[in-house]
């Protein structure tokens, strides 16, 4: 798949060096524009290019959305996205690094807010980018990486690319239910559980 990523720190990075040693083709995009990634582009090879963000959600065939979460809205026109798998893997923290408190609804309901239309699946978001980097090719059980979200079909993509970076993809249910699993403060968030252990954890609540 041609999978676009928006947003390069240390996380979008790491998942754009495994995408491509699993066969997927990224299209990077940062605020800083395409010049600045060059250096990643190069590291990555040809299965990578840089983009602005407009044009990396259109040419993606899936768009991970891996800015910090105030700068989501607004980032893209609301088309670029309508219609498109979006992956929501952002977290929703206060300037002291704490957990925000949104209330009743999930941070990814308010993703899904600002853009009206996308098929929008919670994942990616719970990992710290060093186990991210390494977990997937590592002996033993796999660990999990969740998907929740409304849309059956875009959730199964998501868990197809999952399972190529030797993850187990573990449903934690809808938007609103699973992404509050999976936000921070949640019972799955920045713990590195085997399929058992995650379903053992959800199934507990």
């Amino acid at each position: 798949m041609d999978i676009g990523i928006i947003g390069t720190g240390r996380i979008g990075s790491t998942l754009a060096r495994i995408l491509t040693d699993a066969g997927h083709h990224t299209v990077l995009a940062n605020a800083s524009g395409p010049a600045s990634l060059a250096p990643l582009v190069a590291a990555l090879g040809p299965a990578a290019r840089a983009a602005q963000p407009e044009d990396a959600a259109r040419a993606a065939d899936l768009l991970v959305l891996m800015v910090p979460f105030d700068s989501a809205r607004g980032l893209l026109p609301a088309p670029a996205v309508k219609d498109r798998l979006v992956v929501d893997a952002m977290n929703a923290f206060t300037g002291r690094g704490e957990p925000r408190d949104l209330g009743p609804r999930g941070s990814s309901e308010l993703v899904a807010d600002w853009y009206p239309g996308a098929r929008l699946v919670k994942s990616l978001n719970t990992m710290h980018f060093q186990t991210l980097a390494t977990a997937g090719t590592a002996a033993g059980p796999p660990l999990a990486h969740y998907v929740s979200g409304d849309d059956a079909e875009a959730k199964e993509i998501v868990a197809g690319i999952i399972r190529d970076l030797g993850f187990a993809p573990v449903d934690t249910g809808s938007l609103h239910t699973g992404g509050i699993l999976q936000q921070p403060g949640g019972p799955l968030f920045n713990r590195t559980l085997t399929e058992q252990q995650a379903r053992t954890a959800i199934g507990a609540r």
